[in-house]
């Protein structure tokens, strides 16, 4: 019988499509989506009930199932340079160290906890830096996003209908009213923007549902609260176009494949969790696209992903970061997606002259 490189995701064949793997990305990835999670809330009764989380490690499963193949998953994220650790000390350039976080923009407590020597740096800090610092006034980020309708909403008198057949609507419907939300209300959304609430599980959205700020926003208003400075390295506009530019039939399948998953999308965020929480940042999109390659090999779309929402963003931030990292004693914070890899933050920051180095 022929192995595979993900059997517990092996099930989820039939059901689902490579999008789906790169949505939960993004979604952990983009501020900008979970804040407009934040800045939509729709049921206050179902904020109120706070579900509870659920999920299984799929690497877990198939470490016990195919240990080679496991094996050799471990090999290839162990390639990924700066694949290990969350907290990163900057020093160099003349100036004092300062620190580098990766997060994800969730509002598990889990996260919310940072790893050790986290909460000392930034009380050490005299700068906060995060993706976007918009996100201190949700009053403001709105008004933003509102500004830019063209990168959330439908123009003209098109509405999520005119991309779904049938069947799809159906599935769509049936989705967004399990998690009380009537279809009606979000028609002119663009399908990435209904994916930002369906790619959540049901505890991440009950809880941002409620106030609870993700680690980002957390960081951010602590910063504000403490007299700290506070700057943003992208606007949420830039974030939204980032999203915006991948295609809109891209971001439909997404869609329409989340919801196919059910409660089993759970199974695939709880893993990247628990990457997360291990500091095993390298290990995530190798997951991702081992999972993505065993529900639809060929074209995954992830090479468009990769460069346009994770390598061109973190050229933009190395860019800006430079300057207040050369004014030394910041704590920075951004997607731990954006620290790993040849491309990735840290090593744009070594090219810049400074000493990146993991905290251990």
């Amino acid at each position: 019988m022929t192995t595979t490189m993900l059997r517990p995701v092996r099930t989820l064949a039939a059901k689902a499509a490579d999008g789906l793997i790169w949505l939960i990305a993004l979604i952990h990835v983009l501020m900008a989506a979970s804040l407009v999670v934040a800045l939509l809330t729709l049921s206050d009764a179902n904020a109120a009930e706070d579900a509870g989380c659920g999920g299984r490690n799929i690497l877990a499963a198939l470490e016990q199932s195919d240990p080679a193949r496991f094996a050799a998953l471990r090999e290839e994220a162990a390639a990924v340079p700066n694949g290990k650790g969350l907290l990163w000390r900057i020093e160099g350039r003349g100036s004092a160290p300062s620190f580098l976080l990766g997060t994800m923009h969730v509002t598990d407590p889990r996260v919310l906890a940072m790893p050790a020597g986290a909460a000392a740096a930034f009380a050490a800090a005299a700068t906060v830096v995060v993706e976007s610092d918009e996100i201190i006034d949700e009053r403001k980020a709105s008004a933003a996003i509102m500004m830019r309708p063209d990168l959330t909403m439908f123009a003209d008198n098109r509405t999520i209908d005119d991309f779904l057949t049938p069947e799809d609507r159906l599935r769509l419907e049936a989705g967004l009213k399990a998690r009380g939300i009537p279809l009606p209300l979000v028609a002119k959304m663009k399908p990435w923007m209904i994916a930002s609430f369906v790619a959540l599980p049901a505890c991440e959205f009950s809880r941002k549902a409620a106030g609870t700020a993700f680690l980002d926003k957390r960081l951010a208003e602590d910063a504000v609260s403490q007299g700290k400075g506070l700057k943003g390295l992208e606007t949420l506009i830039e974030q939204l176009s980032a999203m915006d530019s991948l295609p809109v039939e891209w971001h439909l399948r997404a869609l329409i494949d989340t919801l196919a998953l059910g409660r089993t999308i759970d199974d695939v965020i709880a893993t990247m969790t628990d990457l997360y929480l291990a500091g095993e940042t390298g290990m995530i999109m190798p997951m991702m696209k081992a999972a993505s390659a065993e529900i639809a090999p060929g074209d995954l779309g992830y090479a468009a992903f990769e460069q346009r929402i994770i390598i061109d963003r973190n050229r933009t931030m190395a860019t800006r970061a430079e300057p207040i990292l050369k004014e030394g004693k910041a704590f920075m914070a951004v997607g731990a997606l954006h620290l790993p890899g040849k491309e990735g933050l840290i090593e744009l920051l070594r090219q810049q002259g400074f000493t990146v180095t993991p905290v251990q």
